[in-house]
């Protein structure tokens, strides 16, 4: 890892919490599964159904589904959407000082209640909107194959290969996580 870090330089991870735990977690389900251009295209056809651009559940919920359709969702997202908004109407889904106040499984264990939501998607939340500093996302691809290429395996580590090796990075998985992502725009050095 010392020379990841090297190689890399200085860790650049800032907490972008400009948006509601609503908006943040809307923004990661019409995003899954998607290219990122293709993601902001329908995620910027979905703002402009709102007023001031800025998604609320009331008005969410209010949407007809053809409406949703109409910036580009699908039938699985405009559910999970649906879900979500359900949630946040009914008072369902912490807020952020809320979510500040639990452990990171409790978060997890909580929004994956959430249709369309899963471990990674929390965990992405984790990171980068409440600034965690202990996540290690062992079953997204790009981590495991940063370490893969970091440790030069030629076959991909499991997810539970990847968590015994990340204790040793503890409690600043999260930076780790970052590191990772970084080997696979790099070439290190053998030896």
């Amino acid at each position: 890892m010392d020379r990841l870090i090297q190689q890399v330089g200085p860790l650049e991870m800032p907490v972008k919490r400009s948006r509601s735990v609503f908006e943040y977690l809307v923004r990661s389900i019409v995003y899954q599964q998607l290219s990122g251009k293709a993601a902001a295209t329908i995620h910027a056809r979905l703002l402009a159904l709102f007023p001031n651009r800025r998604i609320d559940s009331d008005r969410l919920l209010k949407m007809t589904d053809n409406r949703l359709r109409s910036a580009g969702l699908s039938h699985s997202k405009c559910l999970a959407l649906r879900d979500l908004a359900a949630k946040a109407h009914l008072r369902e889904l912490p807020t952020t000082r809320q979510l500040q106040r639990l452990a990171d499984q409790e978060i997890i264990d909580r929004l994956t209640q959430i249709r369309g939501i899963g471990p990674w998607t929390v965990q992405m939340l984790l990171i980068f909107y409440l600034g965690r500093p202990d996540v290690l996302p062992v079953g997204d691809l790009g981590v495991r194959k940063g370490y893969q290429q970091l440790r030069g395996f030629k076959i991909l580590p499991d997810p539970d290969k990847l968590e015994r090796a990340g204790q040793r990075w503890r409690p600043y998985r999260s930076v780790a996580t970052w590191y990772l992502w970084r080997a696979l725009d790099i070439v290190l050095p053998t030896g």
